[in-house]
């Protein structure tokens, strides 16, 4: 996976995770689409569609495969620190954070080599993101599988 497909992964990811996707969010990713340079060179709709099925068949294991893909893969702190502010905007985006989606990045964050410091650097204001309260090293666990299948490609259309 290159670090482009990596980045959109993180936001499709992020925003799913709480297993609704809200019009901002759907925003955000076709704002990123458009105008996000690493992600503009990318088959958005493409990957969308394939990640859509694969997380509508294998629920849970689809976001525990991006986070082991994440954890392997070679980062410099510059694109690590990348994966955090596209977190956080995924995140942010329904002006609406759900604790499912702050551990979700607390998960994110475990598998990153970057400082805590480096990323207060950025985010002054997201310490409460990187205060420990459960145990990030664990695979995520959600309660029922079949929850994700109300994604549909229909909501990102004009991407």
């Amino acid at each position: 996976m290159t670090t482009s497909e990596l980045y959109l992964k993180t936001v499709f990811c992020c925003i799913a995770c709480d297993c609704d996707i809200a019009p901002e969010e759907i925003d955000l990713v076709r704002n990123l689409a458009n105008n996000y340079e690493a992600i503009k060179e990318l088959d958005v709709e493409s990957l969308l569609n394939k990640w859509i099925e694969e997380i509508n068949s294998k629920g849970a294991s689809f976001l525990r495969s991006y986070l082991s893909d994440l954890a392997e893969s070679e980062l410099t702190d510059e694109e690590q620190l990348d994966i955090i502010d596209l977190a956080i905007k995924a995140i942010e985006a329904d002006n609406r954070i759900e604790y499912s989606e702050v551990k979700f990045f607390k998960k994110i964050r475990f598998r990153l080599q970057i400082s805590d410091e480096a990323i207060l650097a950025r985010h002054p204001d997201k310490e409460d993101f990187l205060l420990p309260d459960i145990n990030v090293a664990e695979d995520p666990i959600w309660d029922d599988l079949t929850q994700f299948t109300n994604i549909s490609l229909d909501e990102f259309s004009e991407i």
